[in-house]
């Protein structure tokens, strides 16, 4: 369910900026507001409040981001509000910044190895992306996790490549598992 609610809102959002031609500023704008939200957990718990009227809510909104936003997006948040959907905010904001980058070609990726890669490493890496993908750029996110022994691991979207020794020798192990002795 809450994935269809962040696909209505987020798509109809995406449209309105594609119409006025404002994909950069919203996307920059909801860069800034998610990272308002984040900071300020309060904010959610003030606005998810039952106690606290839809008007009082609306005014809250209204003051907090008039003026530091477009109008277009003032009124996206007051009818999210008014709709009650904002403890869905995250998820719809998370979409719209997905489709934006869908939109322009960037593909996120998230590679996990079992040391930290050196500069050269990440740039092969990512290069190697590019040429086996059809995004435009990537946007890279790297950590590390010992129990992969060798290899790597690449996320991007659901697509998963998965070369890490730790996964070869499980597979092994499954199969080893599989023969009858006898």
């Amino acid at each position: 369910m809450a994935k269809l609610i962040s696909k209505t809102y987020g798509d109809a959002l995406l449209e309105v900026a594609v119409e006025d031609n404002k994909i950069e500023v919203f996307a920059e704008e909801i860069a800034g507001i998610s990272t308002v939200l984040k900071d300020n957990p309060d904010f959610g718990k003030l606005i998810n409040n039952p106690r606290i009227s839809l008007e009082g809510k609306l005014e809250v909104v209204e003051n907090v981001f008039k003026g530091r936003v477009s109008d277009e997006l003032v009124g996206f948040l007051t009818m999210i509000v008014a709709k009650g959907r904002f403890a869905q905010i995250d998820e719809i904001l998370q979409y719209f910044t997905d489709e934006v980058k869908k939109l322009k070609g960037i593909g996120v990726a998230y590679v996990t190895t079992p040391s930290e890669l050196t500069e050269s490493q990440k740039k092969a890496v990512e290069q190697k992306l590019l040429d086996t993908t059809n995004y435009k750029s990537m946007e890279m996110n790297y950590s590390t996790d010992e129990s992969l022994i060798g290899g790597m691991q690449i996320r991007i979207g659901d697509r998963v490549v998965d070369s890490s020794v730790h996964t070869k020798v499980m597979k092994l192990q499954q199969e080893l598992m599989k023969i009858q002795l006898g």
